[in-house]
């Protein structure tokens, strides 16, 4: 996924120095810390500024409004996502399919506001936030369909009918942050099963994408 194909935050000034990026990054951590389980309505530019022991206009400065720093945040988070979705090619697919899930139901538990944020679009209609959710999307999907076929280049019908996977994901996700039971790995193995099934749909529909065999017991 080329994630750089959506402008989701305001990017480091051109000609920035080592010590301006890393007063950036600094800020982006300290805001995902603040940010974890904190609606983005809740905290004022005050609030951050005070836990962040800066003065405010500094935040403006590097991210222009307050929700350029929270799309900075969002983004910065996700990244850490994607990566892991894309990592660990030398793992076999099933593994790393399981580990993809495990990966995106601990990234949810532990940023429960940013989740929410993401998945339900962000501030009212952001076309930014929705941006960045489609791009988790794309390269949850890219990594599902490399650990089933070996490839990306999927048919659009078996494209579809993962993201419709995925939404149930994030819909179970959803419900689930908010009540913290059945236990994470419970989720994990409910949500490995359904795609389970959703692979051998796919295979009764489009027979180019065989379902891979079932792990033995």
């Amino acid at each position: 996924m080329n994630t750089t194909q959506h402008r989701v935050a305001d990017r480091p000034r051109a000609g920035a120095t080592d010590r301006s990026l890393a007063r950036r990054a600094e800020l982006i951590a300290i805001g995902r810390k603040l940010f974890a389980d904190t609606s983005y309505d809740a905290l004022s530019m005050d609030d951050i500024a005070r836990h962040a022991h800066v003065a405010k206009g500094l935040i403006y400065y590097y991210f222009k409004s307050k929700r350029g720093y929270y799309l900075a945040i969002i983004e910065d988070s996700v990244a850490d996502l994607v990566a892991r979705a894309g990592g660990e090619t030398e793992l076999p697919g099933v593994t790393r399919v399981q580990r993809t899930i495990e990966g995106y139901l601990r990234y949810a538990e532990q940023n429960q506001a940013a989740y929410r944020t993401i998945i339900s679009g962000g501030v009212g209609f952001d076309t930014e936030v929705h941006a960045i959710r489609d791009g988790v999307r794309e390269a949850i999907t890219d990594t599902i369909a490399m650990g089933a076929y070996g490839r990306t280049d999927i048919p659009r019908l078996a494209r579809l009918a993962l993201l419709g996977w995925q939404c149930s994901v994030e819909g179970i996700t959803l419900d689930w942050i908010g009540r913290g039971d059945p236990p994470r790995e419970t989720v994990r193995d409910l949500l490995v099963k359904l795609l389970g099934s959703t692979l051998r749909t796919i295979e009764e529909l489009e027979p180019s994408c065989p379902a891979p065999p079932r792990p033995a017991a």
